[in-house]
């Protein structure tokens, strides 16, 4: 099975406050990329490839409305927090936070938990506290591990984001490892897929991951015997697409920007070249 993820992080951002949006009104944002995509994709065998976009929250509502009763896509929130509602418990005490009933209420189908701007925004909170690098590690693994059970209790599907820092890589194998034994601790692993984003490669001036190094620790990844899915969450683009294709150990990969020069940002048209580019379809 490969699977073809979009996180939209905050491209709906128009030009005139900093970021990259030329697409369309933020209002309009969710629905617009939804009806931009959705036909192109139900020429792809579900049994094949599946499809999810993860939405800032604030469009979530507009994409499920627009899209299709028999459409390809799943959506999915960028997050869920670690603590949740339940009956006679907490019933909605969440200012500022997204719990998994809320992401499931909304109408999504999958769950982003992991990603490196995450785990990079709790380290620099706990450094701020004075947590030691290696404290801050653990707990972070933890709190992911509360978030993914959150998630999966609620019947969402999630995507596991690893990787190591530039700070990590002598040490990536023990990295990698403790993030996927303590995130995924006593988890129903049934719709977890792990992303591995190589964190010391991905920004501008960066040199890319290449093919062995990926390949190298896809295969690391799938010798702890977790029997789940591994897709390349350091960028899928066009310019490594049809590498990617070809490493027998990567199920897919995670889209962001589509262009990175000129009129940077995500465009629909972009996005599906991507994918026809990556299952040579």
């Amino acid at each position: 099975m490969k699977h073809i993820y979009l996180n939209l992080k905050r491209f709906d951002i128009p030009g005139e406050y900093g970021g990259v949006n030329s697409l369309c009104p933020a209002p309009e944002y969710g629905s617009t990329i939804i009806r931009s995509v959705q036909d192109a994709l139900s020429v792809y065998d579900p049994d094949e490839t599946d499809f999810t976009i993860f939405f800032p929250e604030a469009h979530i509502l507009s994409a499920v409305s627009a899209k299709n009763p028999d459409s390809a896509l799943m959506i999915g929130a960028q997050s869920a927090d670690r603590a949740d509602t339940a009956p006679g418990g907490n019933f909605g005490a969440f200012t500022s936070r997204r719990p998994a009933a809320a992401v499931r209420a909304l109408g999504c189908e999958a769950v982003m938990i992991g990603h490196c701007e995450e785990r990079n925004e709790k380290r620099q909170l706990l450094r701020d506290a004075g947590v030691s690098d290696e404290q801050a590690s653990a707990v972070i693994n933890k709190a992911l591990n509360d978030e993914i059970r959150c998630a999966v209790s609620r019947g969402l599907k999630v995507l596991y984001c690893i990787g190591e820092r530039s700070e990590e890589q002598e040490r990536w194998q023990e990295v990698l490892q403790a993030q996927i034994e303590t995130g995924l601790q006593d988890i129903d692993r049934t719709g977890v897929v792990i992303a591995y984003e190589p964190v010391w490669s991905i920004g501008p001036g960066k040199t890319p991951a290449d093919r062995p190094y990926i390949d190298k620790v896809a295969r690391f990844i799938h010798s702890l015997d977790l029997q789940l899915d591994v897709v390349y969450g350091g960028g899928l683009k066009k310019d490594n697409a049809e590498m990617l294709a070809s490493i027998e150990d990567i199920s897919g990969g995670l889209i962001a920007l589509t262009r990175f020069a000129g009129d940077i940002g995500f465009y629909p048209d972009e996005y599906l070249e991507i994918i026809r580019l990556y299952t040579g379809k």
